[in-house]
């Protein structure tokens, strides 16, 4: 059987003997038999198949699996019993959620992100924080923030992160430049570039690219790309609208503009990869909430995805 079969009533008995030492303490603290606590411990042994504690003349201590296991006990047990407790009580949950959203979701999904979590937790107090993706990362791990929406980043031993939604890039400019489609990569030479800001994973994308380009072009040309970065994606569009430059962005946040005529695609070949973003929380939170406002996240995104 796997893990989440196993009885909690079993976890909590291995929990107590791990923290006690001893199942005749472990069975009076618990008000059962020592036999119940050992049977309790047998049947989770089996249903994993390894040996969970040492007995000897010495005492009772943990085996490497039991050392292994006790941290996922304690978390599963501490769910249990917030879920029981919540399902208790008819008060709905208070205080302040501190939440990191990356420029690009809060320029698009910030609003209706909130008043979503409002009608779910309505009681709940939101500290938002709008910024690079990297600064939320750091912000996590710091214990800044108990949620962050952003660009999938690394993987990490200190957090939970799952799949958010992922968008397509687009390239896109103001008609009024008039721009050469047909010119392919080497109009990145020839015209000014907007971008987010440096170490960004579209920035890094966009390094790539004009590497690539910069080697193919002939080196008496005298065309060099200009990069112009922005941290806010709303500035990063308006420049665009007024003709600043051609432009790097997730198909969110150009949608209106290029149905508006405000902006127009422009396809270069390779495409664009698609950009990832995710929610994580700090692995060591034992409250559901984080889960919980992660998944009204991805429904409230689902839609657009589909």
């Amino acid at each position: 059987m796997s893990l989440p079969s196993m009885r909690i009533r079993n976890l909590s008995s291995f929990i107590k003997v791990a923290q006690l030492g001893s199942f005749h303490a472990a069975a009076q603290q618990l008000h059962a038999s020592q036999p119940a606590i050992s049977a309790r411990i047998a049947a989770l042994e089996e249903e994993l198949g390894v040996q969970l504690f040492q007995r000897d003349k010495s005492g009772t201590r943990l085996t490497a699996r039991g050392m292994q296991l006790l941290p996922y006990a304690r978390k599963l047990v501490a769910v249990h019993e917030e879920m029981k407790a919540q399902l208790r009580d008819d008060t709905p949950q208070r205080g302040v959620v501190r939440v990191g959203v990356a420029d690009t979701l809060a320029h698009v999904w910030m609003a209706p992100l909130l008043k979503r979590w409002r009608e779910q937790f309505p009681l709940l107090q939101f500290e938002i924080t709008t910024d690079l993706s990297s600064e939320l990362w750091r912000g996590l791990h710091e214990h800044e923030l108990d949620l962050a929406l952003m660009v999938t980043e690394q993987h990490s031993n200190e957090l939970v992160v799952e799949p958010l939604c992922a968008f397509d890039q687009h390239w896109v400019a103001a008609p009024s430049l008039a721009l050469d489609v047909g010119a392919g990569l080497s109009l990145l030479l020839r015209q000014p570039i907007l971008s987010f800001p440096r170490n960004t994973r579209p920035w890094h994308y966009l390094q790539e690219l004009l590497s690539s380009v910069s080697a193919g072009a002939q080196k008496d040309d005298g065309e060099e790309p200009i990069v112009y970065t922005c941290s806010a994606v709303a500035n990063l569009l308006t420049l665009a609208e007024q003709g600043c430059g051609l432009a790097l962005l997730p198909a969110p946040l150009v949608e209106e503009s290029l149905s508006g005529g405000r902006l127009q695609s422009i396809d270069l070949v390779p495409k664009p990869p698609q950009l990832e973003f995710c929610c994580a929380w700090r692995l060591d939170d034992e409250r559901v909430l984080p889960a919980l406002l992660a998944q009204g996240s991805r429904e409230l995104m689902a839609p657009w995805m589909q």
